[in-house]
């Protein structure tokens, strides 16, 4: 394990690529960079910490925490159910050696400073995002503002600028986090979404990377089929024989066209439910392409418009996030079958709906940026 003391408590960038490969379900990665470089592009599955140099007076002196600088209210919970529990990984531009950001203007030095003196297992990565984002690509996530000048964005993102998202349940429930009558700074948050994979349908199940290397949780819950939405990660058991594997080669990205990947993945799920064996759906993360794939399902199979497919994945797992994208050609997708959305009764301007179980508030689509459906509504990173 390549960490050191204080004065050098660093993991490499083939440390990170492991552990993103295996899931990161026991890692908890930060991006000090500034707020336009994290939007720009950032490492999968990283927080943004963007730190003004008042607020980081302030966090020096002690008079703030380090959850309370994280702009997002889902990574401000996500950041306090597992600083202490999971390793924390810190990243700024390109730090190779402690000794050069050991300095008290620096978030990177300062954040694992505090999260060591209160215990945590915090490193940062030697080299920073550039020498990650050169040597394993793939992991990263390029903003949607990383378009090539002068090229548009796909039609079907673009009709998306009118995007608003309710927080009613279509069927009246309620699926909210549960927290702690004490300071909401400091108590835990509880979710339903740590246990992995979710169960979708009887036999459709959702999950991460790590899921489809776990021959546990695989026998667990009879899955034979293992639709993998990624072009890089390895189908593990591949040549042992025991299960069938189909592979859709598409990156979370703005570029990437997943809809025309729908008929055959829709296909491979549906063999699985003729063979009555359970099929898992995976992505890195399980939050974009895999929730994107079993969304495109639900529409097809169970004549669901897309706002209701949406919700009933939401309501089994409520940390999905799929791209803008990939939201527009479901949108495609949705008109493509006939299927009629909630916007067709309720709104006169054809604005799509979506619920959001875990938010109050109405949320309407600005101009898009680096947009993603979170689970407390719409989310701009």
């Amino acid at each position: 394990m390549p960490a050191g003391s204080m004065a050098g408590p660093w993991k490499s960038a083939e440390w990170l690529q492991e552990e993103l490969l295996a899931g990161g379900s026991s890692l908890l990665l930060l991006d000090c960079r500034p707020q336009e470089r994290y939007q720009s592009s950032h490492i999968e599955a990283a927080i943004s910490v963007t730190i003004p140099s008042l607020m980081l007076r302030r966090l020096k002196k002690g008079n703030l925490s380090i959850r309370s600088v994280i702009p997002n209210d889902r990574d401000k919970d996500r950041f306090a159910r597992r600083c202490k529990a999971d390793t924390v990984l810190l990243y700024d531009e390109s730090t190779q050696d402690w000794q050069e950001n050991n300095s008290a203007s620096s978030v990177l030095a300062l954040l694992l400073h505090k999260l060591r003196e209160d215990g945590c297992k915090a490193y940062y990565l030697k080299g920073g995002y550039n020498t990650f984002q050169l040597e394993y690509p793939e992991l990263c996530e390029p903003g949607l503002d990383n378009s090539c000048p002068g090229e548009p964005l796909p039609s079907h993102v673009l009709g998306l600028g009118s995007l608003r998202i309710t927080s009613e349940c279509s069927d009246g429930e309620s699926d909210r986090e549960t927290s702690s009558a004490t300071d909401p700074e400091e108590s835990p948050i509880l979710t339903n979404h740590s246990t992995f994979p979710v169960q979708i349908l009887p036999y459709l199940y959702l999950g991460c990377a790590k899921d489809s290397a776990n021959l546990d949780i695989l026998g667990k819950y009879n899955i034979k089929y293992i639709l993998n939405v990624t072009p890089n990660l390895p189908n593990m058991f591949e040549h042992n024989g025991e299960f069938k594997y189909k592979q859709i080669p598409i990156s979370d990205h703005w570029s990437q066209n997943l809809s025309q990947f729908f008929p055959e993945a829709i296909s491979f799920i549906d063999e699985a439910r003729s063979n009555k064996c359970g099929i898992l759906v995976h992505c890195l993360a399980g939050i974009s392409r895999s929730v994107t794939v079993t969304v495109a399902y639900l529409m097809q199979k169970l004549n669901l418009s897309l706002n209701d497919a949406y919700d009933f994945v939401k309501r089994k797992k409520s940390n999905i996030s799929p791209n803008f994208n990939f939201m527009g050609q479901l949108l495609d997708f949705e008109r493509a079958l006939g299927l009629k959305s909630p916007c067709d009764i309720r709104s006169p301007t054809n604005q799509l709906f979506f619920t959001t179980p875990t938010n109050h508030n109405l949320f309407h689509a600005g101009p898009l940026g680096n947009n993603r459906i979170g689970a407390g509504g719409l989310k701009f990173f």
